[in-house]
């Protein structure tokens, strides 16, 4: 069973795209406000029947409904709202997240979890070091969202098939995420081959700040997190081995320890098989510092 906690926009969308892809017989969706949770399965499960889809999608307020979860998705927490940074919502959810995360250990102690409340890399370290779980089993949703906005701008500058695009951003899911042009290409050609210095750097700013233009138009980002949800869960349901920058827990790696942050992982039925490390130059390893300290100021005020 696949277990989404928060069944607001981002958690019903994981839902259906999970239920769509058929990524495991039944699905749960757990949110403390009374209704949301059902109001939300029902509606998924009306469209499933019309597709002929045999997924049981299940709305609940009872933790002890998710025993026996395989995978448990974390997107409790309040949403960032029009003017927000993604750290202005620390202290909010910190204290979510770890009650959640003691929910989790009660009920579904032998499961995987992936973070994505907001702010991403912060909350992540938190539920790894509340759960105590191994760091192979929490791995945070980030970067795996900041490649498709990347990879949507290559395809507009480029003109190419989206398909034919492969992108690849690290760091923190925030504002110091580092978009890589170096490691991206277009059907296995470099992107700096294709495009000019300029158009790059106008690409990875457009990657950074996009985000918060789609919360300005319509409130708040939905299908493509959602999206990128089962996109991570796929992976590990279906052993792919699939190398996906996820947000977490460093021992050494990139010269950095004690800290959840965003990089290349291959992933699959064992969650974090293996760490990537790329070999970034002074530019690139510059910014991903910086969004190291970012993340270390971020969760030394918190108790966990």
């Amino acid at each position: 069973m696949i277990t989404i906690i928060g069944s607001g926009k981002v958690g019903g969308d994981a839902a259906l795209f999970s239920a769509l892809k058929r990524l495991d017989d039944q699905i749960l969706l757990l949110d403390i406000m009374e209704g949301l949770p059902q109001g939300e399965a029902m509606d998924i499960n009306h469209m499933l029947s019309e597709q002929g889809i045999d997924v049981e999608v299940k709305g609940s307020n009872n933790f002890e409904d998710m025993k026996g979860s395989n995978i448990v998705v974390v997107v409790a927490g309040s949403g960032r709202k029009p003017g927000m940074t993604r750290m202005d919502l620390l202290k909010i959810n910190a204290n979510v997240v770890k009650s959640v995360v003691d929910n989790i250990k009660k009920y579904a102690n032998d499961s995987m979890i992936i973070p994505v409340t907001n702010p991403l890399d912060p909350m992540a370290y938190v539920t790894y070091k509340a759960s105590g779980f191994e760091r192979n089993r929490v791995f945070g949703m980030g970067g795996m969202l900041d490649l498709s906005r990347f990879r949507q701008f290559i395809h507009e500058a480029t003109g190419h098939s989206r398909d034919s695009i492969r992108a690849l951003v690290i760091g923190e899911h925030g504002e110091n995420m580092l978009p890589l042009p170096r490691f991206s290409s277009v059907s296995g050609i470099p992107l700096p081959s294709i495009l000019p210095k300029e158009k790059l750097d106008e690409l990875v700013q457009n990657t950074k700040q996009v985000a918060a233009k789609v919360i300005e138009l319509k409130g708040a980002t939905v299908h493509a997190p959602g999206n990128a949800i089962s996109a991570i869960v796929e992976a590990v349901v279906r052993d792919r081995k699939q190398v996906i920058p996820v947000a977490t827990y460093l021992d050494g790696e990139y010269g950095h320890s004690d800290v959840t942050i965003g990089v290349p992982a291959v992933i699959g039925k064992n969650g974090v098989e293996k760490i990537i490390e790329l070999d970034l130059n002074a530019e690139e390893k510059a910014v991903f510092d910086t969004a190291v300290k970012s993340v270390k100021d971020a969760v030394s005020g918190i108790e966990i």
